[in-house]
Order: C-alpha cells, then sequence, then structure tokens
C-alpha cells in the first residue's frame, strides 16, 4: 500500500494541472446538482407549508354580491366555508409604486378555514378602522411593511400597514392578478368604492373530488353569478412553476457536466496508461499484481473526487444562501427544512460513485497491461501515406499540414472517441447559449410587434380622455381597446383567462407560434396552457361561460402566452361584444414605435392622467428564467473546465504520439518548427471537428429542451431560438484556436527533445 500512494503521489505531482482542474470541475458539477436538489425542495415545500397550517381552502370561488354561498356548505364533502368575504377593487401607492388591490372585509379575528399567516406585525384591531394586513407579495412588490402608509390615488385618503401574511393562494402579478388586502368592512370607503362581489373558500374532505365539487357549487349557485374560479392545484403550480423549472433546468446541466467529467476522467486514465506503459510494465516485473496497479488509478481519481465534492459540499452548505436572487433564497430555505442533510450526503456520493465506475474501467485496463510491453499501433510512424495524403502533398500543401491530418486519422477508434468526449461539452455550452438567445429574443420585443405597455382605464378616467391622451403621445404607434374577464370552462370546472383586445378593422397581432392569426367572426388563438387543460387542438371549437354570456370559439392558432399559466384564449372586441352589447373596454394594448422607452411613455402617461392609468408592461417569457442567468454563467464555466481536461488529456496523448515520430521525422528533414506544426495540426484538426459536431448536434437538442420546458410551463413550443451563425462559428474557432494555443508549447518543447532521450524512452 506505501508503495502505490508514493506512486499516486508522485503522478499526480507531474500531472498537477490536470488535478487541479478535475477537482474544480468535480466541485462544480457536485454544486450543480446540490443547487437543482435546493431548487426541487423550495419549490415543494414551503407552499405545502403554508397550505396546511393555513388550513388552506381546496377551492375559492368568486361571485356576484346578490349570490348565497352560504348554501356551498350543505355539499356532501364540504367540510368548511371560508367566508364569504366582500371584496372591492382598488389601487394602492407607496414609495412611489402602485398595485391593483382586491380588499377582503375580514373579521377582527382571522378565520379558522384559510387563515393568513401572519409573518410581521399583527392583525386587524377594531381601534384602527384604517388599518390593512398585506398578502406577503403584494407587500415586496409595494417595499411595504408595517407602519407603512399606502395611499389610495383619486382620493388621497390612506390605509395604514398593520402586517403581512402569507397565504397558499396565487401570488399578485402586476398587470394580470390584483393583491390581497384585508381590511375591516368600514375600510371600503376609505378607498372610495362599495363591495361588489364576494369570496368563498370551500375546504373538501377529499381534495381529490376538487373538480366534481367545483362543478357541483357552480349547479347551486349557477353558472351567471360565479365569476371565477380557482383551486388549490393551480396555486400549487404557481407556486412551484418557476423553482422547479430552474431545478430542472439545473439538474440537466448538472447530469450532462457529470457524465462529461466521466468520460473525461476515463479519457485521461486511458491515455496516461499508453504514455505509463513501460513503467507499468516495470512495476508489473517488480511484483505488482494486476489488482495493485488498478488501484494505484482508482485511488488517485477518487481522491481528487471526493475533494472536489466536498469542497462543492461545504460551500453550498455556508454560502449557497448568500447567492442574490431567487437562487440564494431557495438555498436558505432549503437548509432550514428537514430533508437537505441527506442530499447533502447522498448527492456527492452517487456523483463520486459515478466517476468512480468510470475511473474503475479505465483503470482496469491499466492492471491488464503485461509485463513486457508491445508496441501500440501508433508507435511506428504511419506506414503508408493514403492517396488523399499524396494528392495533398501533389497539390503544395505544406507537409506539416499532410502529416498532422495523417496523425488524426491513423489513430483509428481513439480519434471518434476523442471527438465524441471533446463535442459533449460543447452540446451543453451551445444548449446554454441558446437558451440565453431564447430570452433574449423576449427581452426588447415583449409584444408580437415590438414594445409594448397594458393601460387599465381606473375610477375617474372616461374612455374618451383615455383615447385622446393615447393619440397624442406619438410614441403610441396603436391603441388596442380590450377586455379580460373570467371565463368557466366545459364542465364548469374552472375558470380561465377571456381576451377580447383589437376589433376586425384593426386587428391585436397576437404573437402565433402555430396555426394563422384570429381574423374572422367567432375565430379565437389560445396558450398552450389551455389547450392541454381542456384536451384540445388548433382547429377545435370551444364553448366558454363568461357570466351568463356563452361563448362558442373556433381555435385557429396557438399563441406564445406567458401569464395565467397559458390558460388564455384571445379573440377580438368585436367577437365578445356579439354576444354582450354592453361590454365596453376597461384596457388598452398601447404598441410602441421603433426607438420609444417603456419607461418614458409610462411616466408621461401616468403624469398626464394624474395617476388614474393603471400601466403595466407586457409580461416578458424571459423574466421567468433572467435568475438563472448567473447560474448558466457558472456551469459553463464548469464545462470548460471539462473541456480543458479533455483538451489537456488529448494534446497529452498526441505529443506522445510524436515523440515516437519524431526519429522518422527528422530523418525526413523537417525542422523542429515543421515538427511542432505536424502535432498542433493534429490537435487542433482534433478539436475543430469536436466543435463542429458539438455546435451542429447543440442546436437541435436545445431546441428540444427549451420547447419541452416552455410546452410543460404553458408558454408552448416554438420559442426556441438558437444563436446567430456568426456567433456558432465564433464558438467553434475559439474552441480550436484555444486548443492550438495550449498544444503550441508543449508540442514546440517534444520537437527540441533529443533523439537519444526519444531511443531512451521508447526504446
Amino acid at each position: 500500500m506505501r508503495a502505490i500512494l508514493r506512486w499516486a503521489h508522485i503522478d499526480l505531482r507531474t500531472h498537477r494541472g490536470e488535478a487541479l482542474f478535475m477537482v474544480c470541475a468535480t466541485a462544480g458539477v457536485v454544486a450543480a446538482l446540490l443547487l437543482a436538489a435546493a431548487l426541487f425542495g423550495y419549490a415543494t415545500n414551503p407552499w405545502q407549508r403554508i397550505f396546511t397550517q393555513s388550513h388552506g381552502a381546496h377551492v375559492w370561488i368568486r361571485t356576484g354580491p346578490s349570490a348565497d354561498p352560504g348554501r356551498l356548505a350543505s355539499l356532501d364533502g364540504v367540510e368548511a366555508l371560508a367566508g364569504p368575504y366582500r371584496t372591492v377593487s382598488a389601487t394602492v401607492e407607496s414609495r412611489g409604486v402602485r398595485a391593483g388591490v382586491e380588499l377582503r372585509g375580514a373579521g377582527k379575528d382571522p378565520p379558522a378555514t384559510g387563515r393568513p399567516l401572519v409573518t410581521a406585525g399583527r392583525w386587524l384591531a377594531s381601534d384602527r378602522p384604517d388599518g390593512v394586513v398585506l398578502e406577503s407579495s403584494l407587500a415586496r412588490a409595494l417595499w411595504a411593511g408595517p407602519g407603512d402608509v399606502l395611499t389610495v390615488p383619486g382620493n388621497g385618503r390612506t390605509l395604514s400597514v398593520l402586517g403581512v401574511a402569507d397565504s397558499p393562494e396565487p401570488r399578485y402579478r402586476p398587470g394580470d392578478r390584483p393583491g390581497v388586502v384585508w381590511a375591516l368592512p368600514s375600510a371600503a370607503d376609505r378607498v372610495g368604492g362599495a363591495w361588489s362581489g364576494q369570496l368563498t373558500g370551500v375546504l373538501l374532505s377529499d381534495p381529490e373530488d376538487t373538480d366534481y365539487a367545483i362543478q357541483r357549487a357552480v349547479t347551486v349557485l349557477g353558472a351567471g353569478a360565479v365569476s371565477d374560479v380557482s383551486s388549490w392545484r393551480q396555486a400549487r403550480s404557481e407556486a412551484q412553476g418557476d423553482s422547479r423549472l430552474f431545478g430542472q433546468v439545473l439538474a440537466l446541466f448538472g447530469l450532462g457536466a457529470l457524465i462529461g467529467a466521466a468520460l473525461a476522467v476515463y479519457g485521461a486514465i486511458s491515455t496516461r496508461v499508453r504514455g505509463h506503459l513501460r513503467d507499468i510494465s516495470v512495476l508489473k516485473a517488480i511484483g505488482f499484481t494486476p489488482g495493485q496497479v488498478t488501484r494505484i488509478f482508482l485511488v488517485q481519481h477518487l481522491v481528487l473526487a471526493l475533494l472536489g465534492a466536498l469542497l462543492a459540499t461545504v460551500l453550498t452548505w455556508a454560502l449557497g444562501s448568500r447567492i442574490p436572487g431567487s437562487l440564494g433564497e431557495a438555498v436558505d430555505v432549503w437548509l432550514g427544512l428537514p430533508g437537505p442533510s441527506t442530499a447533502l450526503f447522498t448527492v456527492p456520493f452517487g456523483a463520486v460513485l459515478f466517476i468512480g465506475a468510470a475511473t474503475c474501467l479505465a483503470a482496469w485496463r491499466a492492471g491488464r497491461v503485461p509485463p513486457v510491453p508491445s508496441s501500440p499501433p501508433e508507435a511506428a510512424f504511419s506506414g503508408r501515406s493514403s492517396r488523399t495524403a499524396a494528392r495533398a502533398l501533389g497539390f503544395g500543401v505544406p507537409p506539416a499540414l499532410v502529416l498532422g491530418w495523417h496523425r488524426m486519422f491513423a489513430r483509428g477508434h481513439r480519434t471518434p472517441a476523442t471527438v465524441a468526449r471533446l463535442a459533449l461539452p460543447l452540446v451543453l455550452i451551445t444548449v446554454a447559449l441558446s437558451a440565453w438567445t431564447t430570452m433574449g429574443s423576449f427581452g426588447g420585443d415583449a409584444g408580437p410587434g415590438g414594445k409594448t405597455l397594458t393601460a387599465r382605464v381606473e375610477q375617474g378616467l372616461s374612455v374618451r380622455e383615455a383615447r385622446v391622451m393615447f393619440e397624442a403621445d406619438d410614441r403610441i404607434a396603436a391603441a388596442h381597446p380590450g377586455v379580460e374577464v373570467a371565463a368557466l370552462v366545459p364542465g364548469q370546472t374552472g375558470t380561465i383567462a377571456l381576451r377580447g383586445i383589437g376589433t376586425r378593422d384593426d386587428p391585436y397581432p397576437f404573437p402565433v407560434a402555430e396555426g394563422r392569426p384570429a381574423e374572422g367572426p367567432d375565430e379565437a388563438v389560445a396558450g398552450q396552457g389551455l389547450l392541454d387543460l381542456l384536451s384540445v387542438e388548433v382547429g377545435d371549437w370551444i364553448r366558454v361561460t363568461s357570466g351568463e354570456h356563452p361563448q362558442i370559439l373556433h381555435i385557429v392558432g396557438r399563441s406564445i402566452e406567458a401569464e395565467n399559466g397559458g390558460r388564455v384564449i384571445s379573440t377580438s372586441l368585436d367577437t365578445l361584444r356579439e354576444n354582450d352589447p354592453g361590454l365596453n373596454p376597461t384596457l388598452y394594448q398601447l404598441r410602441l414605435r421603433d426607438g420609444a422607452e417603456v419607461g418614458e411613455v409610462r411616466t408621461a402617461l401616468t403624469g398626464a392622467s394624474s395617476g388614474r392609468l393603471g400601466l403595466h408592461e407586457a409580461a416578458n417569457p424571459g423574466d421567468r428564467l433572467s435568475p438563472l442567468l448567473g447560474a448558466g454563467v457558472a456551469l459553463v464555466a464548469v464545462l470548460a473546465l471539462i473541456g480543458l481536461i479533455e483538451l489537456s488529456t488529448a494534446i497529452g496523448g498526441t505529443v506522445r504520439t510524436g515523440e515516437r515520430d519524431l526519429p522518422a521525422f527528422k530523418a525526413i528533414g523537417l525542422s523542429p518548427g515543421q515538427i511542432t506544426a505536424v502535432t498542433v495540426t493534429a490537435v487542433g484538426s482534433t478539436a475543430l471537428l469536436a466543435a463542429v459536431a458539438g455546435v451542429l448536434l447543440g442546436v437541435p437538442v436545445a431546441h428540444w429542451i427549451i420547447d419541452a420546458e416552455a410546452h410543460a410551463s404553458g408558454i408552448g413550443a416554438g420559442v426556441a431560438r438558437a444563436p446567430s451563425a456568426l456567433h456558432l462559428l465564433l464558438l467553434a474557432c475559439a474552441a480550436a484556436l484555444g486548443t492550438v494555443c495550449l498544444a503550441l508549447l508543449p508540442a514546440a518543447r517534444a520537437a527540441r527533445r533529443p533523439l537519444a532521450d526519444t531511443v531512451n524512452a521508447f526504446g
């Protein structure tokens, strides 16, 4: 054992760079897998914890003020009701930030079912009639906390924030879903409105009966009385969506990097075995058994893998919660849960075990080296040149280039294996670049016709006044009137978002990924989430109900929808007015001219309307993945390290082969510079071939992965974008040029090696 450890120590000192790269690459791979585990744990546990502790309702039903939701308590399977709470819509402002909210009339004691969990401050009190409690996501958006004051635009009245509470209901989303504010019944007067609706929570004895319970509730109350329905599944899906998506992406890249690291270790050991045939034969001659030789390489590389895994585990545990953004928040919450200690052990152990399996295979081959080594196939220079090489020389191609290409192709099966190992990190890097390109394609042009703003007309502003303001601003190319309402789906098991934007004479250009735009009567485009929810396809007809007005629509296209999980169907305002002539626009979709800045237009319109317009940027699907940018940079760095390990292995093997050919090269009159060029050409050509293969394979793989994730999230397939051909060409050229630069120094040293040393080394 002492001799084994001593030989392994000497070998590690000889290959310090490869050892350092191996430790760093293993640390990066294990860190990516641990972060993925943290995101999966964060996605599942916090919402479930809040739902359980608050005795959350499984169904929330929104009705008109005249409905009698109390009758739902008599239905079979209903354990309890939360509410009904009277509701009123309003707009509040804090620290210059405005938000649309829904005030709920609550009592001075928190309810038993669907109870908000106060995390800061206190609950409502009768001695503070102006006091309110904010849902936590709304409080973060408003930068508000206990003791702060909210202003109601339009009437100048104020509300005092008494507390902040967590709720398992769907979170606040600007321009899409109002935030929740709990207040005493007298608060409606302070916001200048009247209680206009009711909200009732239903706690079921069996959560699996949710769809059936919704059907029965809508039947009892009447479809015309129900304006919106949401279930616990929808809330859980929205709470888990982004974190689970981040976890899937990190896990995918982590597993790919783990496979790449294992292959790099296998290639490194195999190349090192071929370079140490004489040393291994000497060990065999002095009494080392095949098992002992195998253990030399196995122990050596397992120690490196263990060091990398331990480094990643310690860094994740100590510094993971300090990562900026949602990733650090996820790690912080995950470390506080009961299960992370298991993951902190099993994930590194599994990664080391996987790398160890690849190490065992290569080390086993080292143990089979005979005591009297035979010359490897590449020991004798070239043999007979191919006809292609002879023709190339005839056309005046420099001999160094021809010999370099010949050496690359003369290595038999080792060249394809090296190309495959080098191509894998480049495939994953191409996927990462494609993901960034896809996010960038959403960034500046959230709407299909350019930058867009959603303007909601609030109290005190007429539709005509709003139109005049839009027409007066020359930065606005078009203002499409519209309305967005909740509609019951067929079977009355839930609600979706029904939009009517634009007119037939001036249609709104919805972004269509499949089919065609809605142009004729009763035509509509739908998001992927709605198609999945209703199990329909483009070309089908569906019936939805908004209030007492059914709408029968023909789905002629699939649109890219980032809001409401893609559960959106969009048509023209004229189509909705055919069944509801009294429908008036409540919002305008503003398309800005090229060069116009969204922030400047929003500021100008807010000032011109005296705060009576609610302005929000159109939802950007790329914003959901923006926290992954930092993690993506780190993953690309890890993949680059794995590529460097494989490159150093390929360079070492090629240089070693060149040393065997050195006497022949000098015998035919090649100078040291030409001999160096032979080695550099062989290595560079191999790297260029791998880069081209990695890029060509990475583009379709990236499209498949990105579209699959977009489909699962409800945005819909068809959003994937590959980097430009120029960027892909630069990536391939950078990989080849980097390889050439790394190979120059060792190739030059080998070319100037004395012939006597070469003869002694290779016999």
